[in-house]
């Protein structure tokens, strides 16, 4: 089987983002590996992979901060080798560690950076401020990790920026802050802006996200809303007439084969068909199929598994 690396679904008319045969290497690590992307307006949209997995250099190129050595990029029409400053000045960037002045209070924070926005900003600011429940006259260095984390999302978007892009935005982060950022995904999106989360926190991205492209060492091993990624895919837990009998030939793709040892068998299964199913319960060393909808986290698991033994997904889009 082989992976097709080249995912550009979804689209529209007017991308937000759009990413092509982007590669970037440093030294010995391929970074990213010949990534193609299509981010729509209003949506949530994830990279979802691991620690090292080439999220945060994806997001930097996009940011300018960064240059491929290889493809293109844009955000909001513009060239992210040539624009970076505009692009910077127009998104909205909440990094896994954001770096503030200590000795400002959360009010002389939200005064500089309007300096670089705009009058209606500082408003904005002490608005989102007093919704986070951050104290003005605090001082950074004073503020919790979560406060200090409120500050840079009331930051990154005080001026309403049509794009945001978080980078592991909560990690180590409470419960109710985590929370707040999350409902601020939604809330961004709700209103026809967009969001581009990086995470390797399963259960939030299956939360917020509308599209998820999970990344592995680089490369997107597959890009899809989040309700057909799961709809794509099928978990069978088959029991077998006895712990010696083999399990049966048929006609789908295996991602993920848990229990090969046992009567008891859980398959991630992809491109199957009625006929499939049907033809395997009637076998006679199948005494059950039982058929589920397979969680974000099953999925992962399934596709992190298939690509470290080299079974890269054919036809995931």
């Amino acid at each position: 089987m082989e992976m097709n690396q080249d995912k550009t679904e979804p689209t529209d008319a007017n991308p937000v983002v759009k990413i092509s045969g982007l590669s970037k290497r440093y030294g010995q690590t391929q970074a990213l590996d010949n990534v193609s992307l299509t981010i729509p307006s209003g949506v949530v949209f994830a990279l979802l992979g691991e620690n090292g997995a080439g999220k945060s250099t994806c997001l930097k190129t996009l940011l300018g901060l960064e240059k491929p050595d290889t493809g293109t990029a844009e955000v909001l029409g513009l060239d992210c080798k040539k624009d970076g400053i505009k692009i910077r000045s127009t998104v909205g960037y909440v990094p896994e560690s954001p770096a503030l002045y200590d000795w400002m209070t959360v009010k002389e924070t939200g005064w500089f950076a309007a300096g670089f926005y705009g009058d209606d900003f500082e408003a904005e600011f002490e608005r989102l401020a007093a919704e986070f429940d951050l104290p003005l006259d605090r001082k950074i260095k004073k503020l919790s990790k979560g406060g200090r984390a409120k500050v840079s999302l009331a930051l990154a978007t005080a001026h309403r920026p049509p794009l945001l892009i978080m980078d592991e935005p909560t990690s180590g982060l409470d419960t109710l802050v985590r929370r707040k950022f999350l409902e601020s995904m939604i809330d961004i999106a709700s209103s026809g802006r967009t969001v581009l989360l990086s995470s390797h926190q399963i259960p939030e991205v299956e939360r917020v996200a509308d599209i998820v492209a999970v990344v592995n060492q680089g490369r997107v091993l597959v890009c899809k809303p989040l309700d057909e990624l799961k709809q794509g895919m099928e978990q069978w837990v088959i029991t077998l007439d006895n712990d010696d009998a083999d399990l049966p030939e048929f006609d789908a793709q295996v991602l993920l084969h848990e229990g090969q040892n046992s009567r008891r068998r859980r398959l991630l299964v992809t491109n199957t068909t009625p006929d499939c199913l049907w033809k395997l319960r009637d076998h006679p060393l199948v005494n059950a199929v039982e058929v589920h909808t397979p969680s974000l986290e099953e999925i992962f698991v399934a596709l992190m598994k298939s690509a470290e033994a080299g079974l890269l997904i054919q036809n995931s889009n």
